[in-house]
């Protein structure tokens, strides 16, 4: 009679740790203290300051040595497209701030900034761009269409090939360095700063938006409420899908779809508003297609945590497990 000795069953794995919400992140991913996001926030304040100050002193002396012509505020003018490119630069500073804020100050990964894998996700970037890109360029034919406010009919005439292409290469260039810069410290630093306090997303989401409206200037109602929506809007996307990429992704296509349009009629690109004198009507165009953004994104986002859940080793062939993330009826 032989004697078998069975090995005990190995002991089952400890379940994956959850990972933590986006706006939690700078609790979780690094050292937490209740000072650390204020002393952040003083970082890139006075960080971005100096940058944005430095980058104009230096085109001051410039100017003044190379015997440039003033603007009408006095400050040394280099051109319809330099000053462009300098008032972009000026901003896209910020990207490198925040990071520094986030490694030196709490002592966790840059790239947590980014998302909750620790860096930006590129695939989602590009999909949340292809979402974008047709709901922005609607956006712009429907506000061509609307009649001019009073005292509004400015000039459309042609700027010229050369004009026009010159400054489409800048903002092609600077444009995405600018918008996703904001998008950093605002749905990024300012919403995880909060986030490090408290546990609610909403509490996380409201500060940066009303900020983010504040720092584009006092316009019109209607713009300030306008800004106010887009960063609440793309605040909540941030936290629900866990990292900028879809934030990144709206304010760069429209920053550059706007712009790119304004670099096509002479004079356009030398005019001083911004969104914050946005009129009612306008308004009234802008918010339901954000939100008709928010809803596509969203849908993305919840096939594809689906399509992870019901297939996570690819065990049934890729147009399977499509239908099955997308439900019954085709939708979430």
């Amino acid at each position: 009679m032989t004697s078998e000795t069975t090995a005990p069953d190995a002991p089952p794995s400890p379940p994956a740790a959850a990972v933590p919400p986006y706006h939690r992140m700078a609790r979780a991913a690094g050292r937490h203290d209740w000072w650390r996001p204020l002393a952040g926030t003083g970082l890139v304040v006075a960080g971005v300051f100096a940058l944005m100050l430095g980058v104009f002193i230096a085109s001051e002396v410039a100017g003044h040595l190379a015997g440039r012509p003033l603007d009408a505020d006095g400050v040394v003018s280099w051109g319809t497209h330099a000053d462009l490119a300098l008032s972009l630069a000026s901003i896209a500073v910020a990207l490198p701030v925040v990071l520094l804020a986030a490694h030196a100050v709490q002592g966790r990964p840059a790239g947590t900034v980014s998302s909750v894998e620790g860096r930006l996700r590129w695939r989602r970037l590009t999909v949340c761009l292809g979402l974008a890109l047709p709901l922005v360029l609607l956006t712009m034919a429907v506000l061509a269409l609307l009649p001019a406010a009073p005292g509004e009919g400015g000039s459309t005439q042609w700027a010229g090939t050369r004009a026009f292409l010159t400054g489409l290469a800048v903002l092609c260039v600077l444009v995405p360095f600018q918008a996703a810069a904001e998008e950093y410290v605002f749905r990024g630093w300012l919403l995880q700063a909060v986030g490090a306090w408290c546990r609610s997303p909403w509490v996380a989401v409201a500060p940066q938006a009303v900020l983010f409206a504040a720092a584009h200037g006092w316009g019109t109602v209607w713009g300030f409420a306008d800004l106010v929506v887009f960063g609440a809007v793309t605040g909540w996307l941030t936290v629900r899908t866990g990292g900028l990429e879809a934030a990144i992704a709206l304010h760069v296509l429209n920053n550059l779809v706007s712009m790119g349009i304004a670099a096509a009629i002479a004079g356009a690109l030398d005019s001083q508003e911004t969104a914050a004198d946005m009129r009612g009507a306008a308004v009234a165009v802008d918010v339901p297609l954000v939100l008709l953004y928010a809803a596509a994104v969203l849908w993305v986002t919840r096939r594809r945590e689906r399509l992870r859940r019901d297939c996570p080793r690819r065990e049934r062939p890729r147009r399977e497990c499509l239908r099955r993330a997308a439900g019954p009826a085709g939708g979430v």
